[in-house]
């Protein structure tokens, strides 16, 4: 449950982003974030 309201957030994050170093940046913290997720 956790994980998929992170993935929805960064799914978000990412569709609010207007530039390709923005969207480096989000794909990066959606890449923690599911690490993160995997780890627990």
């Amino acid at each position: 449950m956790k994980t998929m309201f992170a993935l929805l957030l960064s799914a978000l994050a990412l569709a609010g982003c207007n530039t390709v170093q923005g969207v480096g940046k989000d794909v990066k913290k959606v890449g923690e974030v599911v690490e993160s997720a995997a780890k627990r």
